[in-house]
C-alpha cells in the first residue's frame, strides 16, 4: 500500500493506526481482466503507474509485469516508498534483487524510494515481461506528493495502486487534479466523504467491478503487523478483511450498463418479498421531498419523483437508467444533498422522527421524448 510522510499527521496516525495490507493477485486479475472483456484495448498503447507501491513485493507489479505484452502496453512504472516511511512494526528487508544488483546502496535502501521501469526487451529473449524489469533509487523516499513522483505521474495515462484508506482522500485528490484515468482500492464509506461523492454523483467516478462486502476481500499483512482477532493464517502468511473493501474507478467496464430488473410500485406492494414493503408500500421522509426504498430489489420502475436507496445501490447502478440526485447522511450541504431541505433542525433521513440509514438519492432517467 501507498504511503509516504503526511507533512501534518501520518506520522501520528501510523502510531495510532497500522494501515499497510497488501493486495492479492487474484483480487487483482479478476477486477482487471473483467474491464478487458469490455474493452481488450483498454490498455494498449498506455504508460501505466503503479505509485507508492512495493514492486518487489506487490503483485499489482506481478500482474501488469507478467501480462505486459498481453495487455499491448506501452510502458509500466512501479515507485515504492523508503522502508523508513513504513508503519511502526513493518518488517522489510532488502531482496536478493536489490542487494545483487550493482547499483545496491546499503544506505540508500533504507531513506530512498525506487522506481522499477519496464518498457522493452532488455535481454533480447524477444519478449517483454518481468525478466525486463530497471531499477534505481529515488532521491527522496517515495511519497506521492514529491516532484518525481508527481513527474511520473504526468508520464502515466493510468494510475492503479491500492493506497493507505487512511490516505484515500487525499490520494485521489491527488489523480483527480491531474486529470488522469484511475483503478484504486478504497472502503466503502468513503462515497460519503464531501470531496468524494460530487465526483460519483456527476459520473466521473464510480465502484469497479468486484465490490465486496464485509469479510470477502483478504489483504496480506507484513509480519511486524500487529495480531488482531478476525485475522486468518494460509501458508504461514497473515491475512485481513478491512472493512467493505471496493474500487473506486473512471473506467468503463460492462456491469455498470446492466440494467435492474425492477417491479412497479403496485407488483412490489403486492408481491415483495421484503416486509418493509409488502403490503405497506413507501413512505417518504419527514424531512425531504423523497420516499424512502429500504431495499435496492424494491426500487419502484414506474416512480418519477425521487427516491432514497441504501448506499449498496452505488454497485449497481447503471448510469443509463437512473441519476444519482444526491445523498443524504449527516448535515445539509445542498451540493451533496441535491434536493431541498424540508426539516426544521436534523438534516439526516428521518421517517416517522426515526433517523435512517444514509440514503444515496436517485431518480429513473427519462427516456427521449419523454
Amino acid at each position: 500500500m501507498c504511503m509516504g510522510k503526511d507533512k501534518v499527521n501520518l506520522k501520528a496516525a501510523k502510531s495510532s493506526k497500522f494501515d499497510e495490507f497488501y493486495t492479492q493477485f487474484n483480487d487483482i486479475q479478476r477486477e482487471i481482466e473483467a474491464y478487458l472483456e469490455f474493452n481488450p484495448n483498454v490498455f494498449k498503447n498506455k504508460t501505466v503507474f503503479l505509485p507508492c507501491d512495493d514492486p518487489e513485493w506487490s503483485n499489482f507489479t506481478k500482474y501488469f509485469a507478467l501480462n505486459f505484452e498481453k495487455l499491448g502496453l506501452k510502458k509500466l512504472i512501479s515507485t515504492s516508498y523508503a522502508p523508513a516511511t513504513h508503519a511502526k512494526g513493518f518488517i522489510s528487508q532488502p531482496t536478493l534483487f536489490e542487494i545483487e544488483s550493482p547499483i545496491f546502496d546499503s544506505k540508500k535502501t533504507k531513506v530512498s524510494g525506487k522506481k522499477f521501469v519496464i518498457q522493452r526487451d532488455m535481454n533480447n529473449d524477444k519478449k517483454i515481461n518481468v525478466e525486463d524489469l530497471e531499477w534505481t533509487y529515488l532521491k527522496g523516499d517515495g511519497d506521492f506528493r514529491s516532484a518525481e513522483v508527481m513527474k511520473l505521474r504526468e508520464e502515466a495515462d493510468i494510475i492503479i495502486t491500492n493506497p493507505p484508506f487512511s490516505l484515500f482522500r487525499e490520494f485521489l485528490a491527488w489523480i483527480v487534479s491531474a486529470k488522469k484515468e484511475f483503478l484504486i482500492l478504497g472502503n466503502m464509506n468513503a462515497v460519503s466523504y464531501k470531496d468524494v461523492f460530487p465526483l460519483i454523483k456527476d459520473n466521473e467516478m464510480w465502484l469497479g467491478v468486484t465490490r465486496t462486502g464485509v469479510g470477502s476481500m483478504w489483504f496480506l499483512l507484513s509480519d511486524g503487523a500487529p495480531k488482531k482477532t478476525g485475522q486468518k493464517v494460509t501458508d504461514g502468511h497473515r491475512f485481513q478483511t478491512v472493512g467493505s473493501s471496493a474500487w473506486f474507478t473512471n473506467l468503463d467496464h460492462g456491469r455498470r450498463h446492466q440494467a435492474l430488473n425492477l417491479m412497479t410500485e403496485k407488483e412490489n406492494i403486492k408481491f415483495s418479498k421484503k416486509k418493509q414493503v409488502q403490503g405497506i408500500g413507501y413512505k417518504k421522509y419527514d424531512n425531504y421531498d423523497a420516499i424512502e426504498v429500504p431495499f435496492v430489489i424494491a426500487i419502484p420502475s414506474d416512480f418519477d419523483g425521487v427516491m432514497g436507496v441504501p448506499v449498496s445501490f452505488l454497485g449497481k447502478h447503471n448510469p443509463d437508467q437512473f441519476e444519482i440526485v444526491g445523498m443524504i447522511s449527516g448535515g445539509y450541504d445542498p451540493k451533496i444533498v441535491g434536493i431541498p431541505f424540508k426539516g426544521v433542525k436534523d438534516a439526516r433521513p428521518l421517517i416517522d422522527g426515526k433517523v435512517i440509514y444514509a440514503r444515496v438519492l436517485i431518480r429513473h432517467k427519462k427516456k427521449k421524448g419523454k
